[in-house]
């Protein structure tokens, strides 16, 4: 009796090790299918190994116990233990890997953030105590967070307030700061999409937030950008930064400060790297017919409007994109504990939530290990700030070209500390930094493939960074500072760069030649000069062409003839109005729209011209005496080709036409 219970003591222990085996083995079985195009040989040869010892084991078990073989038996459970706790560790790690890379694939879902404002100094700190005041939101029926979701706010909470729409963002925010509304709706990242703006830098320090929803929207099948390309195919791949002032990368508002554009070809392990300046005037095309404007405002209205508009000026299609918060940016490099990084200056930079003072973040010039903060200050700096910092930190010179190569500099540096991690703590900490800081609409798959790639540059290198793998051609957008009116928009004189036709038609050039579909010109003669050391050639650099931009003169005191002929040149409708005072006789006075606005986005325009008293009561009796018509005694001023004009004798006449803005999509 006691052994027939002994027996069944250890058949129940053995088949609670062999559950537990088949259940670990079984674990890393899946995980090792997960990992498709790595090492496919492997992964098979793996997968039926670990069938293979669960049924050696299974059979050596049952003929211990069939034999009764005691000591053998709790060796082989022994055994068994361990190996079941290598598949429990291995079959975690890896789909936890995987787990993390499918939450940086892009979702179906776009998750939009609104916010209700108002002053700093206003006692109100709730939404439940707004009272009677109005509530300001966008017109534009279309835009989520600052039309959709304050009219769904307004009728959850069951407010009775009125609401006053406004067809710009900056409009709205104007009236809030001249204490016109009281509080308005605006994107929960407002302080850094406006902030940004000249006049409107210190914006998050006059106001503040008294409520914000979110809301989860499905993605437009028409408009998903997911790609099945294979990646071992030559593609493209677009770096986005988003800047916010927290962690995590929600919410489809962002600025546009950071964009980086790859072009890799696997074949010849050959890439190219683009760093396109903010402020470059490009067709933007979610705006009302392709209106001009600074390329960062395109990410306002999500990464397929940012996209689409890379695609249209530079003629090159995006196959992926990668979008990271700058906050994950900076968790990344102190994870890898730093990033080696050759600093041509001393500077001084704000932090990661744009503070000064105290924060700031200062680095020497010369060879440094650049912690996070340290990395984002090197890559967000373009200009000195000498109203923050000492000499020491701002005698130098920098634009958005230096600004974009010191951001290829911090990726390259990165990409070299990346490859070198084997600790498998960092390794997490690397998974949860990633996959709550970044999305990219390449899937799991795509992303796993990217391992052959590394392999195979490695078996290619002699070198050990990332720059003897790789080769590496850096391209430049020529362009010139210009002052534009944004006409349509903001209605503000912002500071635009506008790029050269030339040095753009270059930089396709070289990155459909990486691709595969350009062919490069044989380079016949080469030459050198001993004495000077040797320079890269950046393609894009050199080259300058006209860029064919006209921007509207000012008007005021010159005659009604020149505008008819410059406005009848550019495509313009001109209306007359009469003033009698504000200049010379016969000389414009005012002007509908500004002065330095871009011609393409002005249909018409009104223009108030000078007609003196006098020469009105002189025209009357010259009118009654040759004529005994009674419409022509009011005097009106016919322009071929435009519409019916009517005079207007008021002093005051104001400028028709300055709200005539429209919103930015």
């Amino acid at each position: 009796m006691k052994t027939l219970t002994k027996n069944k003591t250890l058949f129940i222990i053995s088949l609670i090790f062999i559950i537990l085996m088949i259940g670990g083995s079984g674990l890393l079985f899946y995980g090792v299918s997960l990992l498709s195009n790595i090492e496919n040989t492997l992964r098979l040869i793996a997968r039926v190994a670990l069938i293979i010892i669960d049924i050696l084991f299974i059979i050596f078990v049952l003929r211990f116990l069939h034999k009764r073989k005691k000591t053998k038996l709790i060796v082989l459970l022994i055994i068994m233990l361990i190996y079941s706790g290598i598949c429990i560790f291995g079959g975690y790690t890896i789909n936890k890997v995987y787990s993390s890379l499918k939450n940086v694939t892009d979702t179906n879902y776009t998750t939009y953030s609104s916010s209700l404002v108002t002053l700093k100094n206003n006692k109100v700190s709730s939404i439940d105590d707004i009272g009677n005041a109005k509530l300001g939101i966008l017109e534009d029926k279309k835009n989520y967070e600052s039309n959709i979701i304050p009219l769904e706010v307004i009728s959850d909470k069951k407010l009775s307030n009125k609401t006053e729409k406004y067809q710009s963002a900056i409009g709205m925010i104007d009236d809030l700061l001249d204490g016109k509304i009281e509080y308005i709706f605006l994107p929960t990242n407002y302080p850094i999409m406006y902030g940004n703006t000249e006049g409107y830098e210190d914006l998050k320090e006059k106001t503040k937030v008294i409520f914000t929803e979110t809301k989860k929207v499905k993605k437009d099948a028409n408009k998903n950008i997911k790609s099945d390309k294979p990646i071992t195919e030559p593609f493209t791949i677009l770096l986005m930064g988003v800047d916010s002032e927290t962690e995590g990368i929600e919410g489809s508002s962002f600025n546009g400060d950071s964009l980086m554009l790859i072009t890799f070809n696997p074949t010849t392990l050959s890439a190219t790297m683009l760093s396109i300046p903010r402020d470059s005037y490009v067709p933007i095309s979610c705006f009302t017919n392709q209106r001009k404007n600074k390329i960062t405002h395109a990410a306002w209205q999500g990464e397929s409007c940012m996209i689409d508009t890379i695609e249209n000026f530079l003629s090159v299609d995006i196959d992926y994109y990668v979008k990271i918060n700058f906050k994950g940016v900076v968790k990344l490099v102190d994870t890898l504990g730093g990033v080696d990084v050759d600093v041509p200056y001393s500077l001084c930079e704000q932090d990661s939530n744009r503070r000064w003072g105290p924060n700031t973040v200062y680095i020497k010039k010369g060879h440094q290990k650049l912690n996070g903060e340290q990395a984002l200050a090197f890559s967000r700096n373009r200009h000195p700030n000498p109203g923050m910092c000492s000499a020491e930190w701002t005698n130098y010179n920098s634009n958005d070209f230096i600004r974009g190569q010191h951001q290829q500099e911090v990726v390259t540096a990165l990409l070299d500390k990346l490859k070198n991690v084997n600790n498998l703590d960092t390794v997490y900490k690397l998974l949860d930094t990633i996959s709550s800081n970044m999305v990219t609409n390449m899937s799991t798959n795509q992303i796993l493939s990217l391992y052959n790639i590394v392999k195979d540059m490695a078996s290619k290198s002699d070198g050990d960074s990332i720059n003897d793998m790789l080769e590496i051609q850096r391209l430049y957008l020529n362009g010139h500072d210009q002052r534009i009116v944004d006409f349509g928009g903001t209605g503000l004189e912002l500071y635009n760069y506008v790029l050269y036709e030339a040095s753009k038609e270059a930089v396709t050039n070289a990155m459909n030649i990486n691709l595969g579909k350009a062919k490069a010109k044989d380079i016949k003669t080469f030459s050198f000069n001993i004495n000077k050391p040797y320079e890269e050639v950046v393609i894009g650099k050199e080259e300058v062409s006209n860029d064919n931009l006209t921007l509207l003169p000012s008007f005021v005191g010159r005659p009604l003839s020149y505008v008819q002929s410059f406005c009848s040149s550019h495509g313009i409708k001109v209306n007359v109005k009469y003033v009698t005072s504000g200049g010379a006789n016969g000389t414009v006075a005012s002007q509908s729209v500004s002065a330095k606005a871009n011609v393409e986005d002005v249909s018409s325009i009104t223009v108030n011209v000078v007609q003196k008293k006098d020469s009105v009561s002189n025209n009357k009796k010259n009118d009654s005496t040759n004529s005994s018509n009674k419409a022509d005694k009011e005097p009106t001023e016919v322009i071929p080709g435009t519409p019916n004009q009517t005079p207007d004798n008021s002093e005051n006449d104001s400028e028709a036409g300055n709200n005539t803005n429209t919103p930015e999509a």
